[in-house]
């Protein structure tokens, strides 16, 4: 273990997590890890031109990263990466108009619906089962649905 602390004294530990981390970014990508692996690449050139020791290097390499990933998140919300398919991620919002069958009759407001091959809990005027619906909305993973 003191072998492994010895080599965070040298700048190159800090060059090569950086490196490392890149690589994992690339193959697992997140868009989270670049950020700290800039944070671990200015701290070895930090350490690099000065000579820091080891509790210090730690300190900035954790405000560093903190830094980099807030910077990191403030840029991708100011310009945010476009899609070709914008609801790729959000299940219900590309249920938005489809119909789909009740199952449980929705009475009193909220009732069930087939959509495909599994069961939502849906929301709308009532309805009894086997009649069709067309869903209007979503909330979390309930669909807001009106009749035909």
């Amino acid at each position: 273990m003191t072998h492994w602390l010895s080599l965070l004294h040298d700048h190159w530990a800090w060059l090569v997590f950086a490196a490392l981390l890149g690589i994992a970014e690339v193959m697992i990508p997140g868009v989270f890890l670049i950020w700290i692996a800039i944070a671990a690449a200015l701290t070895g050139l930090i350490a690099l031109a000065l000579p820091i020791g080891l509790p210090l290097q730690l300190l900035l390499f954790a405000a560093l990263s903190l830094i980099a990933v807030w910077g990191g998140r403030r840029w991708y919300v100011d310009h945010p990466v476009a899609s070709t398919d914008p609801l790729l991620n959000d299940r219900t919002a590309r249920l938005i108009g489809q119909t789909v069958t009740v199952v449980e009759p929705i009475s009193g407001g909220e009732g069930r619906v087939r959509v495909g091959d599994s069961v939502w809990t849906a929301r709308g005027a009532d309805a009894s089962a086997g009649e069709r619906v067309r869903v209007t909305g979503a909330e979390g993973s309930v669909l807001l649905v009106e009749s035909l």
